[in-house]
């Protein structure tokens, strides 16, 4: 029996208008601190506001766009969120004041999580349902290249000619990620007039989060706080353990074995389903997290690298196949709201409470501690959904 085709003018259109979108941010996300350092002599810690107000910003959008979504429309949505955000690109350059720039970087970020919100529920309704995992998988990896891509480009420019050449570079990529929403049939979710006037806002938790999803997205807040203390906090124990240089190929090393392992992930998702995936994948990042707090070496450090994209990167493109399949198709917006919500809020508010964490205790302590708690959400996956996994139609 031939499989649904996944590679369609539209999935291609979407997978390459999230990558420039996504190159968008990652570029900026790596030079903002440095040029409110540099054009506005900013502390730390405000240069450090500077850089995240931006997710605050799509965290806010977030909870708007889930309930909103389906009422609004999913394609006026993205026109209209992706037009704001090439126009908050285009607004860096007449920033004068460190007070504009937060006002720019919070519009900048609501931009992103609207558009984020809806691109990301319209991919899982274009992906055929008995090739969501693959298909997720695939279309992940427009984040991944995002990630690779959007650090290095950021800091060559910086490095080599100034800011404005990374507002050059990033408002090109916004007006390709706008045009190209024009080449694809978005499609909007099987509602009627009525049951779309129907549909609540507010702030009532059953509008601002979906039940299907909540308890995905909870064991994703905390695989996010544990993500997080990577993010911000790897640089630094390298300087420490003097393995400086191979913390610099540390996400590279992480980037590449995504490009294998989300796609194989993907295929055994849809093939041997749910817990196939989920169960190895929260286990191999509580290794890489235990093989980091005994590192002394660049190839133990690289190698927690490689084994982290088989657990972490893994697991987030199997939690959102997983999300799409629960929840109801008039729900999807919402749903898909939910699990970057859990995201979000563990990758956000991770930082700061883990900075009081490695105040009494050492980075490896650290990371050992949350080799643990990690490992403890095997169980929590079984309690929310692993039990019942089974029983959900693939």
């Amino acid at each position: 029996m031939d499989q649904p085709k996944l590679w369609t003018k539209d999935f291609i259109l979407y997978f390459f208008a999230s990558l420039f979108n996504a190159l968008t941010f990652y570029t900026l996300l790596t030079t903002m601190a440095v040029y409110a350092i540099e054009a506005f002599l900013a502390s730390e810690s405000t240069a450090g506001l500077a850089s995240s107000i931006f997710v605050i910003g799509a965290l806010l959008a977030r909870l708007i766009a889930g309930q909103s979504l389906e009422k609004i429309g999913r394609k006026k949505m993205m026109y209209v969120s992706a037009a704001i955000f090439l126009l908050g690109t285009v607004a860096y350059f007449f920033v004068d004041t460190i007070a504009l720039l937060f006002i720019v970087r919070f519009i900048h970020g609501l931009a992103f999580g609207f558009f984020n919100t809806a691109m990301m529920t319209a991919v899982m309704s274009a992906i055929p349902p008995a090739r969501r995992g693959e298909g997720t998988g695939y279309f992940s990896l427009s984040t991944t290249a995002s990630t690779a891509i959007g650090p290095f480009l950021g800091i060559f420019l910086m490095t080599n000619y100034s800011f404005e050449w990374v507002l050059i570079a990033t408002t090109v990529c916004s007006v390709l990620s706008l045009i190209l929403l024009f080449g694809i049939r978005i499609q909007e979710a099987s509602l009627t007039k009525e049951e779309r006037a129907a549909i609540q806002i507010g702030l009532k938790p059953s509008n601002l989060v979906q039940k299907e999803a909540f308890p995905i997205a909870l064991v994703t807040m905390v695989m996010g706080v544990a993500y997080s203390s990577i993010v911000s906090f790897i640089n630094l124990y390298a300087t420490e353990l003097d393995l400086v240089t191979a913390a610099g190929y540390f996400f590279l090393v992480y980037a590449i074995f995504l490009f294998v392992s989300r796609p194989i992930g993907g295929k055994l998702l849809d093939a041997k389903g749910d817990n196939f995936i989920m169960y190895p994948s929260i286990v191999l990042f509580a290794v890489a997290l235990l093989l980091l707090s005994m590192t002394t070496t660049s190839w133990m450090l690289l190698t927690a690298a490689a084994i982290m994209a088989f657990g972490f990167g893994t697991y987030m493109s199997a939690a959102q196949a997983i999300v799409a399949k629960v929840s109801p198709p008039n729900k999807m917006g919402l749903s898909i709201a939910t699990y970057f919500i859990g995201l979000d809020f563990g990758v956000g508010i991770g930082p700061f409470a883990l900075g009081y964490v490695i105040q009494k205790m050492s980075y490896s302590a650290m990371y050992g501690m949350l080799a643990v708690v990690v490992f403890c959400l095997v169980g929590a996956y079984y309690v929310v959904h692993g039990k019942h996994a089974k029983s959900i139609a693939h």
